[in-house]
């Protein structure tokens, strides 16, 4: 019954989302032109960012969201399991200590690089909260990062961070007397870089959840205690 209650709930959901992109008005011109056209009330100089956090705010909105209830997925069936992962990775060698010492200072000031060059240039909170992650994995390989199950409040906290504060701003000028994430322009700016910091900090830790969190392969879990 559950399986034929959550098959109908799909199909009705695909039913919705076809009859509303039906409906939708045919564009009235080309989206690059309408993206310089408007470039300069979005608050950023690059495009791209001026489509994902501005124009088209929203689709970002859900991406979060979905990365969010992937990562609690996986730790409730983690946590379901009673496999917490606990036991860290075997000692790491001289060499990845060395190397984890050296490039992970690194990796965060590139992060930080690409979270403010994602303003006028490639980068944003995607890609530095990739490079955060990247960095978090090394720290986990090195036994330098804790096993994160159960999550604690900190981690708890930051994985809602991003899509807690990207949902209260479009809540917030909503409630302002604009549409769903329709920044003011003096303002715009410094919406998309309160989001922006804190998406990068969410998604970094969302992807290291993923990988701390995913069950070992078969025949590993014995000789890792369970870790990816």
């Amino acid at each position: 019954m559950t399986r034929v209650l959550v098959g109908m709930l799909v199909v009705a959901l695909g039913a919705l989302l076809i009859w509303t992109m039906l409906g939708l008005p045919a564009p009235s011109g080309r989206v690059p032109a309408l993206v310089a056209a408007h470039l300069n009330e979005s608050g950023v100089a690059h495009d791209v960012t001026a489509v994902l956090l501005n124009f088209r705010g929203y689709d970002t909105l859900l991406e979060i969201g979905v990365l969010l209830l992937a990562v609690l997925g996986v730790l409730a069936v983690r946590l379901a399991a009673a496999d917490t992962g606990g036991t860290l990775p075997p000692p790491p060698g001289a060499l990845l200590r060395a190397f984890t010492n050296l490039v992970v200072p690194l990796m965060v000031l590139v992060a930080g690089y690409l979270l403010w060059a994602g303003a006028h240039r490639p980068g944003g909170a995607f890609q530095a909260g990739a490079v955060l992650a990247a960095a978090g994995v090394l720290l986990r390989l090195s036994g330098r990062l804790p096993a994160l199950l159960p999550p604690r409040f900190w981690l708890r906290a930051g994985l809602l961070l991003g899509f807690a504060v990207f949902l209260a701003v479009a809540l917030g000028v909503t409630v302002a007397g604009d549409s769903l994430l329709e920044y003011p322009p003096a303002q715009a700016g410094a919406w998309i870089t309160l989001i922006e910091a804190t998406l990068t900090v969410s998604i970094g830790l969302i992807l290291v959840s993923l990988f701390v969190g995913a069950p070992a392969p078969p025949g590993e879990a014995g000789s890792r205690g369970g870790d990816a």
